[in-house]
């Protein structure tokens, strides 16, 4: 293929499609004239998520017929193709508006360093939530110019949003700066490389007032873009869900049976969509500042505080219709190195975990035959979806970082408190 014909393709478009109206036709050729390969979709039915699915473009494009197809054959949702109108409210719909009138106040944290157009986007979708009672507190994360600053005094002249300095880098730093500026507060995060759904909040929301017992909030990450080959090969491997899918859960002391709490793959949740109750995280002891994005150990400080909350006897409730979407890294280099970071974190994190309770030494070696299927298997939730043109490279990438991870958890772990005691002379 030449650059010019590279120039003229797109290897994947993102597409929202609602039942409840006419499937539309998808072309191969786009409004501005590139081919795309592949179309991801998320189907939903009256802004609900029923599930998502990959699927090539044929040089004559989808048509509406075929949609229904590949709809009904991978996902077994019955499609109309000119669509269900809406007679009567739905009970999703309903539910929703029934948790809007008496909706709770939410802070919305997004911890960011030096990536001032990411957050203006991010802080653009927030500010169209369609619900009525947050604020967002963006925490700058030892700034090296006023960038950061400058977008939060332009996003603040149009809604609420707050702005909060921590000196100490690293990720964990700045999402304990956060706690400790919102006590008594339900806390939502979100990444800076992340757009919020405009019903983020209310099924936020929701999902607290169906399960008040809930400690915790995990919502679903899907693609903003798949743009380029890495972003292709990203959600192959499982994106940031790994194959958890679109289907409720809940974890907690009742279904330790069925899924260890040693054990988040597929994850309990995730980092850059999740929300906790006033007062867990200081229950679990904060963010442990030796992991996380900064840290040589990459990663994963979400990874531990899930599995912290529910060594606790805390619950873990997974609400896939909170949606937020994800901009993966672009180029090959970087998606290796989030490879890397994926690996070094996850080992780093169980690192953390054994040094301070190290009884569960013994419980997590029984666990790992299981993990090792997982990660390796050929049809396991986050293998399965692995294309014949997935690069073999990034799975040693992930592997190679697994085996740094305890070194890596100990360089962090000095790092981190020789910033403390810098940080208090």
């Amino acid at each position: 293929m030449s650059i010019l014909d590279e120039t003229l393709t797109v290897p994947g478009i993102v597409l929202d499609l609602e039942l409840s109206e006419p499937l539309p036709f998808i072309p191969a050729v786009q409004p501005e004239g590139r081919r795309a390969e592949q179309v991801w979709l998320l189907v939903r039915r009256f802004t609900e998520p029923l599930g998502a699915l990959l699927l090539d473009i044929p040089a004559e494009g989808l048509t509406p017929a075929a949609l229904a197809t590949a709809i009904e054959a991978e996902l077994r949702i019955p499609v109309p193709v000119n669509g269900v109108p809406m007679s009567t409210e739905p009970a999703f719909l309903a539910k929703r508006r029934e948790v809007l009138e008496t909706a709770p106040h939410i802070t919305v944290v997004i911890c960011t360093r030096e990536h001032p157009g990411e957050l203006a986007r991010c802080l653009d979708s927030l500010l169209a939530q369609q619900y009525p009672a947050f604020r967002v507190l963006v925490v700058d994360n030892a700034p090296v110019s006023g960038a950061t600053a400058e977008v939060v005094r332009s996003a603040a002249r149009r809604g609420p949003v707050d702005y909060l300095v921590e000196p100490k880098a690293g990720l964990s730093f700045a999402r304990n700066a956060a706690v400790a500026a919102a006590p008594g507060q339900i806390l939502a995060w979100i990444d800076d490389d992340e757009v919020a759904d405009p019903h983020w909040l209310a099924e936020v929301a929701r999902a607290l007032h169906e399960h008040p017992d809930a400690d915790v909030i995990s919502g679903v990450i899907v693609p903003a873009e798949l743009e380029t080959r890495a972003q292709i090969w990203f959600e192959q491997f499982g994106g940031h869900s790994k194959g958890r899918g679109f289907k409720p859960d809940e974890f907690g002391p009742h279904t330790a049976h069925l899924q260890s709490p040693l054990y988040p793959l597929p994850p309990f949740g995730t980092g850059a969509n999740m929300t906790f109750r006033p007062g867990v995280i200081e229950r679990i002891g904060g963010f442990d500042t030796a992991l996380g994005a900064g840290t040589p150990a990459m990663g994963s400080e979400d990874t531990l505080a899930f599995t912290q909350v529910l060594l606790s006897g805390g619950t873990i409730v997974y609400q896939p219709s909170a949606v937020t979407r994800h901009y993966h890294r672009r180029d090959l280099e970087g998606l290796r190195k989030q490879m890397v970071g994926y690996g070094t974190g996850l080992v780093a994190a169980y690192t953390s975990l054994l040094l301070s309770r190290p009884a569960l030494l013994f419980p997590l070696l029984k666990l790992a035959p299981g993990a090792l299927r997982v990660m390796t298997g050929q049809n396991s939730a986050r293998t399965a979806t692995i294309r014949d043109d997935f690069p073999q490279e990034l799975l040693s990438a992930n592997r190679r970082g697994m085996l740094a991870g305890p070194r890596a958890y100990l360089k962090s772990r000095r790092a981190a408190r020789a910033s403390v005691r810098a940080a208090q002379v």
